[in-house]
């Protein structure tokens, strides 16, 4: 299929938002929405789920994130739909699922043609920016009328030069993953940056973020702010160092069925070094938790604190020896769950604590849903607005996530879990087992006898009827949101359907996502 020229794409897609412009909403409840006027979306790098104050964490620090979840809608079982940084983000950023948006592998260019949520509110009248980490891997601004990035920041360091810390100061190395040991690239000892926290890249960010504020507070505003904390080298500045003892920090001890998958690289770590990963990261945690506190602060100076919708996430969740290894990529929960925090502005929920199933795919709809403007055409989620009513007409019965780097697909229910693989080649993106190529599996877990997923019973044959109903509800979330979908096969089997299902169209010149 030849690719439409991206303006052409862009019109036609107004000519769908200006026949369908009107408010999605009727009655009191459009009238209390109609007050949000701008929206700030949050972005923690790599910020799993338990590493959160509000969802149960006794050790880590977060108090301007645990006010946030006081003030709105705290989502404790919120799922991405890729464990991959570049397809969660542009996934987040369309409403779309990853293999819907073309964006299936690290390093793909963020389609020109894909229609984001600023180029969405554009037609609305909205200001826009987005700050800090957007992975487009191009040089695009993809519908924000400003971008600024780690580039803008290290060009703010050469006209303001950073102070040099004293020789008694122990800074991490130049991050070099995979060129040196993990414990070195994962920052074992907890090392902080060689900056102060005034002088740091995320306060950098934070800063630039309440300047769009002031600079766009008399009109209507979309700010998106992607921090890279907590990502790898988990990095902090030097007032931070020392903040969480090693020795104190939980350690996942995983199961013998996770020994298979374990990456060479993480094979050599101590326990003692383990434990230093996981304090720089619930280091970095809490240096970005203030940086957020920053943004916050600077909507209540501005005035616009009770019109502004705030929503907070990471983009998936992160490994902390969960499984014994660090990093994402994989269908465990940690990986793939993370934070989701929404406040509407003065609109307080019945409930905070919302323990329903939801997708990544929802946070767009959601958005426009509360802004009240026209909903987004392509947009693959539903909106999470019943819930501030204490409703689940939205509810999910079961989640997708992708991770076709590896051809790797999950759906989830509430009680069960099931992966697939074809198994091509060993685990991609430096992750090597060393192991050779597994070939197509099928994994499931039962969750509620099993939620540490220690244990795959896809060979039971007491589970042989739920293993093929996942296998058909993969199948149909992939028939029904994949733009390729008419163009599968004839005659494949259930296992041929998602194989090639399973096969990132940006790596396949025969299936390329539009």
């Amino acid at each position: 299929m030849n690719k439409m020229n991206p303006k052409v794409v862009f019109y036609l897609y107004l000519i769908v938002i200006i026949t369908s412009c009107g408010s999605n909403k009727g009655s009191d409840e459009s009238n209390q929405m109609a007050q949000l006027l701008n929206v700030v979306v949050i972005i923690g790098d790599d910020h799993a789920a338990g590493v959160l104050g509000r969802l149960g964490n006794d050790i880590i620090k977060t108090p301007n994130l645990d006010r946030l979840s006081d003030q709105g809608l705290l989502f404790a079982n919120a799922f991405a739909n890729s464990p991959l940084c570049s397809a969660s983000r542009q996934s987040l950023l369309t409403g779309k699922y990853p293999h819907a948006t073309g964006v299936t592998l690290l390093t793909t260019s963020f389609p020109e043609e894909q229609v984001t949520l600023a180029d969405h509110l554009k037609t609305f009248g909205f200001k826009s920016a987005i700050i800090g980490k957007n992975h487009f891997n191009n040089g695009l601004n993809h519908g924000f009328d400003i971008k600024i990035e780690r580039q803008d920041y290290f060009k703010h360091l050469e006209q303001n030069l950073p102070r040099t810390p004293p020789d008694t100061i122990s800074v991490r190395p130049e991050w070099k993953p995979f060129r040196d040991p993990a414990s070195i690239w994962l920052n074992s000892d907890a090392f902080p940056s060689d900056k102060y926290d005034e002088e740091s890249i995320g306060t950098y960010y934070a800063n630039k973020a309440v300047e769009f504020i002031n600079n766009s507070k008399d009109g209507r505003f979309l700010l998106w702010v992607g921090f890279h904390e907590p990502h790898s080298p988990f990095n902090f500045p030097i007032e931070y160092a020392g903040k969480y003892d090693p020795s104190n920090m939980p350690l996942p001890t995983g199961s013998p069925e996770d020994d298979e998958f374990i990456p060479l690289v993480f094979k050599d770590l101590t326990e003692e070094e383990r434990k230093g990963i996981i304090s720089a990261y619930y280091t970095s945690v809490e240096y970005l938790d203030k940086n957020v506190g920053i943004i916050l602060e600077g909507l209540e100076k501005a005035g616009i604190s009770e019109n502004t919708l705030v929503v907070y996430l990471g983009d998936h969740g992160y490994l902390l020896n969960d499984h014994k290894r660090f990093e994402k990529h994989m269908m465990w929960e940690e990986a793939v769950r993370a934070p989701l925090i929404i406040k509407a502005g003065g609109l307080r929920p019945e409930v905070n604590l919302r323990k329903e199933m939801v997708e990544f795919v929802d946070v767009v709809p959601t958005i426009i849903d509360l802004l009240d403007v026209s909903k987004k055409p392509d947009a693959q989620g539903r909106s999470l607005t019943p819930f501030f009513q204490d409703h689940n007409d939205n509810k999910r019965d079961v989640i997708f996530s992708e991770f076709l780097a590896d051809n790797k697909a999950m759906v989830r229910t509430e009680n069960w879990k099931y992966i697939y693989t074809t198994g091509k080649h060993d685990l991609a993106q430096g992750y090597a087992t060393g192991n050779p190529p597994s070939g197509i599996r099928h994994r499931l877990y039962n969750l509620e006898r099993d939620p540490q997923e220690t244990t795959d019973v896809s060979d039971d044959p007491r589970n042989a009827e739920k293993l093929k109903e996942l296998q058909m509800r993969m199948i149909k979330i992939f028939e029904e949101t994949h733009p390729e979908a008419n163009q599968i096969p004839d005659g494949l089997d259930f296992e041929g359907k998602l194989a090639w299902f399973c096969e990132p169209p940006d790596d396949n010149p025969n299936l390329k996502a539009k």
